[in-house]
Formats: structure tokens, sequence, C-alpha cells
């Protein structure tokens, strides 16, 4: 009878400790787990500077390099520019996918292909500057580093990019570590722009008069010159890739996700995210807008050079802009966070149109220069920020219609990278073709009027078009804040509902062992 009463006395204490324990301690460790401190949204924005910084580089500095310093005809330049690009392009799904079936390690899944990859990417990228002796072997040399470079920034870039969902299951916290990501990243292609253009910049020697170059050629002695200033940039650059992936790896933890059941083959995979119609209209929406910034992006160096004549302001002009961007970040995840996503993409996306316009529509001195390219560097923030803050909410909705699907979340980001990097080949390729059609003169300090007729068209009016019809598309974007937040209550409310049964039988084996009057 003792030993009863002493069993019945266990059950009532049972019964008084485990709704304190499955109600009170799960939602406390979610809380703890899905908060990140400081630090940690530091590194893991850190991370994102080699990205930016050889990405802006390449943009604003390739096409330039390999028509002036390497010399390489036109045609060539462009089938660099395009194919290398389109390579890039097709292998971020390839890599997407063989992410997204990589098996967990001590490290994290997304780790080991940042880790790994980074030597490499370092080593390929110091190539693409050395300009090979040998005239018959230039292109090839140059393509094929060029291709390699982007095989090597794929495998980094894409499991970083899906790393936004594993530091964290919170959509604030993800969004403030994206605008944390952000501003870094724009600060990376400022970084870039300062690097670059003040080390190459200052190498420029073409003679001018009253702002506008005499026509002649550049001379063997200063194109040598410029060739030894490249190769010193490329190395300031490779030695701030290595330090930031160092300063990811370290301060970031990787949190372990869901695994698929059943991996998907490629075809499967493709079809996964392309039958998701909200991504599949944020996708094509950004597409058309960072076609038309990759235009303005790619050219700019050259339309202030030769259009507009200040071939001596254009590292200055370039840090403007730079600058403009990366203080604007800040700014607008206020506004976002006040007027919601879609209405800062209109305002953000549509805020450069008027300054593209007066570009092209009038005779620009000097102090116009600098003022409209601040007012364009706002608009360019807008353009880095935004698509990465709105692509996790895509993801998460199709997390929402399909709670059978897991650890897909790597093939979302590398068909969104895909796209913009094949919208860069296209911007690059005909930009340099159409320039090639115009009449451009390698190694020249004054190019023909057409020349300057060409960048007005490529700066301004292609795309002013390309921002509004991608504006349009994003109008038909279904995820607005609404349902933004209805996902994320619903997610956490899978996450706590997964944790409780887990808490709930650690409250109950803590309850047993603490109470004195259950005997084995």
């Amino acid at each position: 009878m003792v030993r009863g009463k002493s069993t019945e006395s266990s059950t009532i204490n049972l019964m008084h400790v485990k709704p304190k324990n499955t109600e009170i301690k799960p939602a406390e460790a979610v809380d703890q787990g899905d908060r990140l401190s400081l630090c940690t949204k530091l590194c893991y924005a850190i991370g994102g500077i080699p990205y930016q910084i050889t990405g802006s580089i390449l943009c604003l500095f390739l096409q330039i390099y390999l028509l002036d310093v390497a010399q390489l005809d036109p045609s060539f330049a462009s089938i660099i520019l395009f194919v290398g690009q389109a390579w890039d392009a097709i292998t971020d799904p390839t890599v997407g996918f063989l992410v997204s079936r990589s098996r967990w390690t001590r490290i994290g899944r997304m780790m080991p292909w940042i880790i790994f990859s980074t030597p490499f990417a370092v080593l390929t990228y110091f190539l693409i500057w050395f300009v090979l002796p040998i005239e018959q072997g230039k292109f090839v040399w140059c393509l094929m580093f060029y291709f390699l470079f982007q095989s090597m920034q794929t495998c980094f870039h894409v499991p970083y990019s899906a790393l936004t969902m594993f530091i964290t299951s919170d959509q604030k916290e993800r969004d403030s570590a994206t605008a944390y990501r952000m501003m870094v990243e724009v600060l990376g292609s400022l970084l870039g722009t300062v690097i670059q253009g003040q080390i190459v910049g200052g190498s420029s020697n073409c003679p001018t008069e009253d702002g506008f170059p005499e026509s002649r050629n550049i001379s063997s002695i200063q194109v040598e010159q410029t060739r030894k200033s490249y190769m010193v940039a490329s190395g300031v650059v490779c030695t701030i890739y290595v330090v930031c992936a160092a300063v990811l790896f370290l301060g970031v933890s990787e949190k372990k996700g869901r695994d698929h059941q059943n991996p998907l083959t490629f075809c499967q995979g493709l079809c996964l995210v392309m039958s998701h119609k909200p991504y599949v209209k944020l996708v094509i929406g950004f597409l058309f807008t960072c076609l038309a910034f990759m235009l303005l992006q790619g050219n700019l160096v050259l339309f202030i050079t030769y259009t507009l004549g200040y071939r001596n302001e254009v590292q200055n002009l370039l840090l403007t802009v730079m600058l403009s961007a990366t203080l604007s970040v800040p700014g607008w995840q206020w506004f976002l966070t006040r007027c919601g996503k879609k209405m800062t993409i209109y305002y953000g996306m549509s805020l450069v149109i008027p300054f593209l316009i007066i570009m092209v529509s009038t005779k620009l001195y000097l102090t116009a220069c600098y003022l409209i390219s601040v007012g364009a560097g706002l608009s360019v923030g807008a353009a880095f920020f935004l698509p990465w803050s709105m692509l996790p909410d895509a993801v998460d909705d199709f997390k929402v219609q399909n709670p059978d699907r897991h650890g897909h979340e790597a093939l979302f980001y590398s068909y969104y990278v895909f796209f913009i990097k094949f919208s860069t080949g296209i911007s690059l390729g005909i930009s340099t073709l159409s320039l090639k059609f115009a009449g451009y003169v390698t190694g020249s300090c004054s190019q023909p009027e057409l020349v300057g007729f060409t960048l007005k068209m490529l700066i301004s009016p292609l795309p002013v078009f390309l921002i509004i019809v991608g504006l349009l598309i994003i109008r038909t974007y279904p995820v607005d804040e609404k349902r933004r937040r209805s996902n994320n209550r619903i997610l956490q409310d899978r996450l706590n509902n997964e944790s409780k049964p887990e808490s709930s039988a650690a409250a109950i084996k803590v309850a047993v062992d603490d109470d004195p009057t259950v005997t084995n």
C-alpha cells in the first residue's frame, strides 16, 4: 500500500510539472535560438564582400581592360564577356543542385563549399588581370581564367546566398541580417571601386584639353604601366577576399535544417523551383531591373570617358555613386519597415529614371555630374538591397504551400543568381558588340561620334524601358506584407510544434529524476 501511495503521489507531481515545462520553456528556447547577435550579423555580412568587390570590378573595368589594356578586338572582348557570363550562369543551378544534395558535415552543409573554393577563386581572379605576352594567346588566356574564376566564385556565392535560411528561422532576424549584408556588400562594391579606380585610374596618361581627350593613341609605355596597376589592384583584392572568407567561417554558425527525404534530379529540381509562381514572377521582374542596372554599370566608365569627356574624373564619379548607394541602404531599410517591400521597390527602382534622362538630354558640367551621381546612387542602393530582402519571402511562401518539401533552399538561390548573371552577360555582350559596330577604336584616347551616341542609348533609353517593364511584372508578385506575416506565423508555429514533443519528453524525464518518491 505504501508503494502504491508513492506511485500515486509521483503521478500527481508529474501532472503538475509537465505543463510548466512544455508551455514555457520551449517558447523561450525558440526565441533565444532564433536571435542573432550583432557580431554574427556583421560576420555574415562581411562574407558577402568577396562576391561584390570582384563583381563590381569586373562589371565596371573588365570591358575597358579587354579593349584598352589587353587590346583585344571588340568582337573577341564581346565573346569573353558574354560566353563567360553564360557559362557562369549555367554553373549556378548546377552548383545549387550539388549543394542541395551534399551531406551535412561538422561545419555545416554550406561552409565546406565556401572554404574550399576560396583559394582557387583567388588564384584565377589574379590571373585574369595578367596580360599574356603572346599576342595569339591573349584571347584564350582571358577566356579560360574568366571561366575558371566564375566557376569558383559560384561555388562560394551560391552556398553563401542560401546560408541566409540556415542562420536563423526568424523572418525579422533574417531581414535584419540581410540589411547588414546589403549594407556591407554595397560597401564592398564601394571598396572595389576605390581600390581599382584609384590604383588604375591614376595610371591613365591620355592628354586632355578643356576636359575632352585629344585624338591620339596610347603609347606602349603607358599601356605597360596600366597593366602593372591592374596587377597591383588584383593582389589587394585577393587579400581582402581571403580575409572576408575567414571572418565568415569563424564568426557564423550554420544551423542544421531539415534534409529532403528523396533527393531530386537536376530536372526535378528545376521543375520544382519553376512551379512556384510567386518565385517565378519575382525573378523575372528582377531580371529586367537587374539587366537595366547592369547596362548602366557596365557602360558607365566608357560613357564618362568618351561621351562626357571626364577621363580623369572617372574614379571619383564612380566613388560618388557607390558612396551614395552605401549610405542609402539604412534609409531603404527604414522605408521598407514603414511602407512594405513592394512599395519600396517601386520608389527605389524608379528614382534613377529622371537622372538617366538628364544624363543624355543635356550638356553636363562636372558639378552636375557629381549631383546626378549622388541621385543615381540612391537607386543603386535599392537595387542592391531589395531583391535579396524579398527572395527569402518567396522561399518561405514555397515552404508554406509545400510542407512536405525540405532542404531545397539552395536551388531557389542558385536559379536566382543564374538569372542575374545571365542578364549581366547579355548586357556586357550586347554593349561590347554594339561598340564594335559603332566603330570603337582599341587603344585610342578618343572615339567616333557614333560610339558616343551608342553609349548614350546603352546608358539611358534602354535601362529606363527595362526598369519600367520589371516594375510592372513585380506588381503582379502576390506576396504582400499581409501574406508575408501570415507565412511567418505559420512557419514559426510549425517550428514550435516540432520542438514541443522533444521538450515535453525532456520535462517528464527531469521531473521523474528530481522526484524522490519515484522508485525504479
